[in-house]
């Protein structure tokens, strides 16, 4: 009878894998509704990138060096020179 209980471990076994698949099916169906919600959500954004439209960090970089060029043009110096030198008067 020993084959038999081996045979009952098994079908159990069997059973608790199919569970499991079966589970992480729906979880993997559940991720990727999100995800693509998400990329609904984002979709947007991304499209005006790719359209030329700037997005706000960009525009902020854009306005931090139309001033440089500006101050530069002035004569002034600008006060970001990109070193870490520290000047004491």
């Amino acid at each position: 009878m020993a084959s038999g209980n081996r045979v009952e471990e098994l079908e159990a076994r069997v059973n608790q894998l199919e569970a499991s698949v079966t589970g992480l099916t729906d979880e993997l169906v559940e991720c990727k509704e999100r995800l693509r919600a998400l990329e609904e959500a984002v979709e947007p954004d991304v499209d005006d990138i790719i359209e030329g439209q700037t997005t706000r960090s960009a525009d902020a970089s854009a306005t931090e060096s139309e001033a440089d060029k500006s101050s530069q043009e002035k004569g002034e110096e600008s006060t970001d020179s990109g070193s870490d030198e520290i000047i004491v008067a």
